[in-house]
């Protein structure tokens, strides 16, 4: 290879989208909130100096790609593209073909990487033809043999995730091979759940991005938050919170957030005072603030711009993330609840 040869960055993104019948109340919103995702790609994908091209598919019991591996500076709106029909749910096949389809992408120049996110509201029920009626599950085997095959054969530079509506989905997607860090559960019940999805995939993919800064190709821990960033990013973007403003507490044990803190002398519960330490997953209302510490000066920084450093540029709504893991820095999150439960060996934080 020539010394003076530029080795860019080529991210091919392909989000795959439930459009069967139970998605019809969310179809106005879902068109809205891909827009926004699409525009945070590209904000992120022009910051970084990455190309990202993007694909689009839908499924109900026939799977569509609506655009194929296109730059994302120059993909239109979603209106017109998608629309919900009356069909099952061909989720294996839908996930299948879009692997398959990004598998023909030559890669001999660049550093490409591959990002797969599937958004469903349902259950598998019509791959290989369609059980809607005679309720037959005999065909669907096979199905689940290509599926599991296809993503434990995947390149380390592949990251395949997906959203699912509920924990018994989410157990059926690891039985098809998505990664546990890889799944995340949505509200399909509501119009603001189809807004807080795609605000969670739209936060993943700005991490994913971030992540190729840092040489991570793919991962098996997509929706996870803070582990892509360094402590001289937080000090140059961030501000810090003076020593004698915030106190860290040890929680030793399960407990109520409220007698929590009043059992300790010299503070007492003020509602918003409080900041958790994420852990395991959890949902972060757009009004919460959060503040990143240093674990090994406990010194904490906040500031408008700590949700975008965490979450993404412009990143709106609610967002369903979970702690990264990073050896230099911890997540904390505001809470407004007085009897929010408290994880054993996790830390609270409270602003004086």
């Amino acid at each position: 290879m020539s010394a003076n040869k530029i080795q860019h960055k080529v991210n091919h993104v392909a989000l795959v989208v439930d459009c069967s019948g139970s998605m019809r109340p969310h179809q106005s919103q879902l068109i809205r909130v891909v827009d926004e995702f699409v525009a945070g790609l590209k904000a992120e994908s022009d910051s970084l100096g990455h190309e990202t091209r993007i694909s689009l598919y839908s499924f109900d019991h026939k799977v569509e790609n609506l655009v194929w591996d296109m730059d994302v500076k120059h993909l239109p709106s979603m209106r017109g593209l998608y629309r919900v029909n009356n069909g099952a749910t061909a989720l294996i096949e839908a996930s299948l073909k879009s692997l398959d389809d990004l598998g023909h992408i030559w890669e001999e120049y660049g550093e490409h990487s591959f990002l797969q996110i599937v958004v469903t509201d349902g259950e598998e029920n019509a791959s290989g033809g369609d059980r809607r009626h005679d309720g037959d599950m005999a065909i669907l085997g096979p199905w689940l043999d290509k599926i599991a095959a296809k993503m434990s054969g995947l390149a380390g530079h592949w990251t395949s995730a997906i959203l699912v509506p509920n924990s018994l989905a989410k157990r059926t997607a690891q039985n098809y091979g998505f990664p546990a860090g890889n799944i995340a559960i949505w509200d399909a019940d509501s119009q603001k759940g189809v807004e807080e999805a795609i605000g969670t995939v739209r936060a993943a993919a700005t991490s994913f991005l971030r992540g190729r800064e840092q040489g991570v190709r793919g991962t098996k821990n997509l929706f996870a938050v803070g582990q892509d960033i360094s402590v001289a990013e937080v000090r140059a973007n961030l501000e810090p919170i003076a020593a004698d403003k915030y106190r860290l507490l040890k929680v030793d044990k399960e407990v109520e957030i409220r007698p929590f803190v009043n059992s300790h002398p010299g503070v007492t519960y003020e509602r918003g005072s409080c900041y958790y330490q994420l852990g395991a997953r959890a949902q972060v209302q757009q009004n919460k603030e959060v503040i990143v510490v240093e674990k090994d000066t406990d010194r904490a920084y906040t500031g408008d711009a700590a949700r975008s450093l965490l979450f993404g540029t412009d990143v709106q709504g609610t967002v369903s993330v979970k702690a990264g893991n990073n050896p230099k820095l911890e997540v904390y999150v505001q809470s407004r609840s007085v009897n929010r439960k408290l994880k054993p060996d996790t830390r609270l934080l409270i602003v004086l």
